[in-house]
Parts: C-alpha cells; sequence; structure tokens
C-alpha cells in the first residue's frame, strides 16, 4: 500500500513540474520575442494588434495614455505571439504610472451560441490579462470588463478582440 501512495505522489509531484515548466517556458517565449522586436515580424502577424499607443494629451503636455488591441483567431482563446511587444509596452508604462489601472475588455458577436461566445471572450481576456501580469503588473490594477456583444460592423475580426486601456 506505501508502494502505491508513493507512486501517486510521484505523479502529481511530476505533474506540478510539468506545469511549472510550461510556465516557465512561457514566461521565457514572450521575453525573447519582445528583446527581438517587431522589425521582423511578418505582415500577417502585424495584423494581429493594432497601434500599441495612441498618445492622447501629449501636445498639451500630458502623459500618453496607452491603448491596444488583440485580435484572436476564429474560436481561439491563444494569445497572438505577434500581441507580445504591444502588452509589454502596456505593462511597461502601467508599471511606471502606478497610479493608473489597466482596463482590460473582451469583445464577441451574436452569432451562435452566447453563452459560449461570452466565455470564449472572457478567456481570451484573461489571456491577456495573464500576460500582463507576467509582465510584472500587480494584479490589483487589473480590472476586467464585462465581455461586450457587438452586433455587426464591416470587419469580423473586431468581434475577436481584447482592448487594454491605461487610465
Amino acid at each position: 500500500m506505501n508502494d502505491q501512495n508513493d507512486d501517486a505522489q510521484g505523479y502529481a509531484l511530476m505533474a506540478v513540474a510539468g506545469v511549472v515548466a510550461l510556465v516557465v517556458a512561457g514566461v521565457i517565449a514572450l521575453a525573447v520575442s519582445t528583446t527581438v522586436g517587431t522589425a521582423g515580424r511578418a505582415p500577417a502577424a502585424a495584423d494581429a494588434l493594432a497601434p500599441a499607443a495612441m498618445p492622447a494629451g501629449e501636445a498639451s503636455g500630458g502623459v500618453a495614455e496607452v491603448e491596444g488591441r488583440v485580435y484572436f483567431e476564429l474560436g481561439s482563446d491563444a494569445l497572438p505571439a505577434s500581441a507580445s511587444a504591444m502588452l509589454v509596452e502596456v505593462a511597461d508604462a502601467a508599471r511606471a504610472q502606478g497610479d493608473k489601472v489597466v482596463l482590460i475588455s473582451g469583445y464577441h458577436d451574436a452569432s451562435g451560441d452566447p453563452v459560449r461566445n461570452a466565455e470564449l471572450a472572457k478567456n481570451r481576456a484573461l489571456a491577456v490579462r495573464h500576460a500582463l501580469e507576467a509582465n510584472g503588473v500587480p494584479p490589483e490594477r487589473l480590472v476586467m470588463d464585462k465581455p461586450v456583444v457587438l452586433t455587426g460592423g464591416p470587419d469580423d475580426r473586431e468581434a475577436r478582440r481584447v482592448e487594454v486601456h491605461l487610465r
């Protein structure tokens, strides 16, 4: 009986070590992709994110308001690698401006199963949140917004986006 307990504990420890290894590998991959920069990014990857920072108030001497969008593949909540640079920029700005919070908003369309779509939008927003946490933004400064339903528009990918706003 003791051998069975030892085997079960061994398997549990291996599973935990595997999860930790995957998290560490993800953080390392994110760090490596941000040091490479965005200059060599393929055009298809460039479509996955909107301009990373949109200055607001710089002309009047104010602090830039950082905003960004991450576009996801259809039916997926996997964070696109092309979003790394924008998320690092938002995280850097959030750490530099300790009095600000990061608002994270997921979007989905009204077609199909509304519960599944809302869950997918939430999971996409969580992926963005986890990436910002991995880049050093304290969890208490990350504010999740309720998933937003879009009722149409010229571009279907707008319903597969997550927006971040430093406010």
